[in-house]
């Protein structure tokens, strides 16, 4: 008896299977002259604004913004205090700044801080020296270097 009901079983599964692909079989809408309709790409309005151009000279100086008590305090004289790249030098500097912020500079100074020796227990290594500028802005001018 189970060889019989073995094949029962078969026999309604593959009339299952035959329904569904009946199913599938459905043509898609046809236009004119018997083409397939094609969906239309929804277009989205662009939004017109301020462009700025930046060079590629930000992204290849400009490091991060240096963040401390000092520089916060020079920000008070109209003087940002930020980490570049050792390579840089000041006309690089102050094109990155003038570009990104679109503010006028007066004046770059560059301090190069050397690495230093760092000791821990028996372990000694050394902490990364880093290049940063300090650099002063047209009076009524301001960069906000912390987004709020």
């Amino acid at each position: 008896m189970n060889l019989f009901n073995f094949f029962k079983k078969k026999k309604k599964v593959e009339k299952k299977k035959a329904e569904k692909k009946e199913i599938k079989k459905v043509s898609p809408p046809v236009g004119r002259v018997g083409k397939p309709l094609k969906k239309k790409k929804e277009v989205k309005p662009k939004v017109s604004g301020p462009k700025k151009k930046v060079s590629g000279v930000a992204c290849r100086v400009l490091s991060s913004p240096h963040i401390t008590e000092k520089a916060t305090a020079l920000s008070e004289k109209n003087k940002y205090v930020f980490k570049v790249l050792p390579k840089s030098n000041k006309i690089e500097v102050r094109k990155a700044i003038e570009d990104l912020y679109g503010v006028d500079v007066i004046n770059v100074r560059i301090i190069n801080i050397p690495r230093r020796k760092k000791r821990l227990g028996k372990q000694t290594g050394w902490t990364k020296g880093y290049k940063k500028a300090i650099v002063k802005v047209k009076e009524g001018q301001k960069i906000e270097v912390l987004p709020r």
